[in-house]
């Protein structure tokens, strides 16, 4: 053997060596005494009340102050079989029988280490946010960390106390070991976070799929949701097929929505979400929940001028136009007869599904007035009823609800010209009609107020004809003659070549308010025209003066004659 060896190269038998001593070195390296501030593992063999003993691979156990492990809360943080970083703390008290360690100054080193590797390489860590400090918070990274108040969350953070004692994670943002520095920031690992989440989102995501969100913050007009990195928005209108006046009466802040994706804009990152598409839309269905001519009670829930819009389930609303509200025409807003929440009872008149309409009446509950107004009235009765509207040809008035009349500006007055309603009528003014006409099937009804008095000129026509002697009064001249009232309401006229000695309007012989007698030369009922003369008058005053004459000389004449015969009887005598 031994002349083999001495065959053998020195170069072989030199790097034998070399691998017996460091096998040798393996088998007994637990009992050489490790390096100063070598970095170890151990393994919790015990926990006492003041201590904990681990074993690290020497030939000794080591033991660590209790203290150590303690949590804020005043609990232990480690229990026997727990793992734990460790070094040789030669500085602390000496216990027999035990190598003093030291766990914190172990963690502090693994820390750092961590801390650089992650600062290196753009790697997230764990931390526990300590506390306030001016400017930001303390934060537990394995060491002392700073973390900025604008480093704390993606947006704005009014109150950094609601992060205290939380466990965050963090990205290392500088980073000086020789000075004991690091600052961390949130922020980046939150965008980070929600980049990655995004692009998952992105990649994933299609029109007409179904989504789970969760809802950030609520405006005017809608939601917006999270779907994980990106945000999407849920419109008002896309809420529900009901009628919502504000987002928040149905979802909060928070809560975590099934949305379905109506639009999606990868180029611009938009996504539009709606909740009511999840549902049947109610209008598909309309039919076979609501029929023509059926009543059905629905809730008010707007007003406008022309009608109000009533809730008969929820997404479906019909409307009462303001013309549907009452059998009466003088309605001016809906407001009179309906507010905003009343429970009314409706009947159904139209439904157009392609336009999502449905068209309601409220008079429909009660029989039309016009349908019986025939046998209600009569033509010549007297009715009484409020001047309604008053327009340039007539006069409106109601009779009763629903029903209105019509006194054309011609059925007035016999006598009086009238050019408008308003010079005898007042709008709120109550009188008294004759019924003339009734049309029922035009809805229409004629009155007049001239007829409850006798016609002045027909009373005339029959008390009076041609030839008679009437008195009368002056009441107005023209170029032609002159009109003369002969009875309230009745004129005639006598026209210039009726008056002796008149040539023209100027040297007409009579003023206004003169009084004399006229003589009936010409009447015309038909329309409505009286001559009257004065020189027929007078013509008349002289031929009955020139009777008297004759007959006061015929008599004179008989008288004379009785007298010579009476005188020859004497002489004869």
């Amino acid at each position: 053997m031994a002349a083999e060896q001495e065959d053998r190269p020195i170069d072989s038998l030199l790097s034998e060596a070399v691998e017996d001593y460091e096998h040798l070195l393996d088998e007994y390296s637990h009992l050489a005494p490790p390096a100063d501030g070598e970095l170890l593992s151990g393994h919790v063999l015990k926990v006492t009340d003041k201590d904990v003993i681990v074993d690290f691979g020497y030939k000794s156990e080591g033991i660590i102050p209790l203290e150590e492990f303690q949590q804020p809360d005043g609990t232990c943080g480690v229990k026997r079989g727990d793992t734990v970083d460790v070094m040789i703390d030669r500085h602390a008290p000496h216990v027999e029988g035990y190598i003093t360690l030291s766990h914190q100054r172990a963690a502090l080193l693994r820390g750092w280490d961590t801390l650089e590797r992650a600062f290196q390489d753009g790697l997230l860590v764990s931390g526990r946010v300590l506390g306030r400090i001016k400017g930001g918070l303390w934060v537990d990274v394995g060491a002392r960390a700073f973390m900025p108040g604008s480093q704390a969350d993606v947006r704005p953070v009014h109150n950094l106390d609601g992060l205290i004692g939380t466990d965050i994670a963090v990205k290392v943002v500088k980073l000086n070991r020789r000075r004991g520095n690091v600052v961390v920031s949130r922020k980046l690992a939150l965008e980070e976070d929600i980049a990655q989440r995004k692009g998952t989102v992105l990649t994933s995501i299609e029109e007409g799929t179904v989504v789970t969100g969760i809802v950030k913050n609520l405006t005017d007009y809608g939601a917006f949701v999270d779907l994980g990195g990106i945000d999407g928005l849920l419109h008002v209108s896309d809420m529900s097929y009901g009628r919502v006046n504000h987002p928040s009466e149905l979802i909060q802040p928070g809560q975590e929505l099934q949305l379905r994706v109506l639009k999606f804009d990868k180029s611009k990152e938009r996504i539009s979400l709606g909740l009511k598409q999840l549902a049947p839309d109610p209008w598909e269905s309309v039919r076979e929940r609501y029929f023509i001519g059926s009543r059905v009670i629905g809730r008010v829930v707007s007003l406008t001028d022309y009608g109000a819009f009533v809730e008969l389930e929820a997404g479906v609303e019909g409307l009462i136009h303001i013309t549907e509200m009452t059998w009466s025409r003088r309605l001016k807003h809906p407001s009179k007869v309906v507010k905003v929440g009343d429970s009314v009872e409706v009947i159904v008149l139209e439904i157009k599904t392609t336009d999502r309409r449905v068209s309601l009446g409220i008079k429909q509950l009660e029989d039309d007035p016009w349908t019986t107004v025939g046998s209600r009235y009569s033509i010549g009765s007297v009715v009484e009823g409020r001047v309604r509207k008053l327009t340039d040809f007539g006069a409106f008035i109601e009779i009763e609800e629903g029903i209105d009349g019509l006194v054309h500006v011609s059925d007035l007055s016999w006598t009086k010209r009238i050019t408008h309603p308003s010079e005898m009528l007042k709008k709120g003014q109550v009188v008294q009609a004759v019924i003339l006409n009734i049309d029922s099937n035009n809805r229409r009804l004629s009155l007049g107020v001239k007829q409850l008095q006798p016609d002045a000129w027909e009373s005339f026509f029959r008390s009076h004809q041609i030839g008679d002697i009437i008195h009368g009064r002056v009441c107005r001249g023209s170029a032609f003659g002159v009109f003369v009232e002969l009875a309230p309401g009745v004129e005639g006229l006598c026209h210039n070549s009726e008056i002796p000695g008149t040539r023209g309007r100027d040297d007409a012989p009579f003023a206004i308010g003169d009084e004399l007698d006229f003589k009936i030369i010409k009447l015309n009922e038909a329309e409505k025209r009286i001559g009257l003369s004065v020189r027929a008058v007078a013509e008349e005053e002289e031929r009955t003066r020139l009777e008297d004459y004759q007959r006061q000389a015929a008599a004179a004449t008989s008288t004379l004659e009785e007298v010579m015969h009476l005188k020859g009887q004497v002489e004869e005598r």
